[in-house]
């Protein structure tokens, strides 16, 4: 039935494993790995990692991978988590239910599950809880505001079924899609809903449930909106209303579209570790976290 979903699993993997050929663990990076957040030992497991040499608690980034909310994994967000960890942070890097097997909200279930995580490890002595910031890059954009807005909304976490726990100071909203229209929306997206939602997109109920802008209220945490010039899956456009959304309801943010100049950049640049761009991108990201 969604055969639409095998090829671009494959597709996407294909230039996966293009972009990471070669990579490997740094050497300043520590990491725990398959470490089980929930009660699934295959699909809720994390990886957590660290500057080597780095002492006492540090700021958290919780990722939220992306990939049309039915392809990805941890391992496909690794060395882009430890780019981040080298930056100062201890990067949390998870895997989450996938459609079409798992239907909407699988994902924030289980993103609710990491976060209640976070919270128990409180005494370890590796997080600063104080300074906890989260990323997510297209489906985990997506996925990442859904999350965020629920925390800030009893009545959105209620219809939703979920009970988030730790709110971010801050979050990096990359090359996200925002709003779910199953009549406006692309052919690709449409489809993918239909992999994702319970009823196929046919309930307006769980449709408006998977559009955040709506739910987006003055508590939403301070964002970093970005995308890329030539991004053809979530570019400049897709941004729009959630930065209408976020203006309105006086949220801090920063709205940067990465690109120009003759440079030509696609979707998720910044996983491309290697990449100028995307070293710039992320060193812009981190910095604002930290600056607040």
């Amino acid at each position: 039935m969604f055969l639409f979903v095998t090829a671009m699993k494959k597709a996407f993997k294909m230039a996966d494993d293009k972009r990471d050929a070669g990579l490997c663990t740094p050497s300043d990076i520590e990491r725990w790995d398959d470490v089980q957040y929930g009660p699934d030992p295959t699909w809720q497991v994390l990886d957590v990692y660290r500057p080597k040499n780095a002492e006492g608690p540090l700021p958290v980034i919780v990722s939220i991978h992306g990939g049309g909310w039915a392809y990805g994994d941890k391992e496909r967000y690794q060395f882009y988590c430890m780019d981040l960890a080298q930056r100062g942070f201890v990067v949390v890097n998870f895997t989450y239910r996938l459609a079409p097997d798992f239907k909407f909200p699988a994902g924030i279930e289980d993103t609710c599950l990491v976060f209640d995580w976070l919270k128990k490890q409180a005494d370890c002595g590796w997080f600063d809880l104080n300074r906890v910031f989260a990323v997510g890059d297209s489906a985990g954009g997506h996925m990442l505001a859904i999350y965020c807005a629920a925390c800030n909304d009893s009545s959105y976490a209620s219809a939703l079924k979920v009970k988030p726990s730790i709110c971010p100071s801050a979050v990096g909203l990359n090359c996200g899609v925002f709003e779910i229209d199953m009549k406006k929306s692309s052919a690709m997206l449409r489809d993918l809903m239909k992999a994702l939602l319970p009823n196929q997109g046919q309930d307006p109920m769980e449709v408006s449930l998977a559009n955040p802008i709506q739910f987006i209220n003055p508590s939403f945490p301070r964002a970093y909106v970005m995308t890329a010039n030539k991004d053809t899956l979530a570019g400049p456009l897709a941004k729009e209303g959630l930065v209408y959304k976020l203006r309105s309801c006086g949220v801090q943010f920063v709205d940067r579209t990465y690109g120009g100049d003759g440079a030509g950049l696609n979707h998720v640049f910044h996983l491309n570790i290697r990449d100028e761009n995307a070293r710039k991108c992320t060193d812009d990201e981190c910095r604002w976290f930290l600056e607040g």
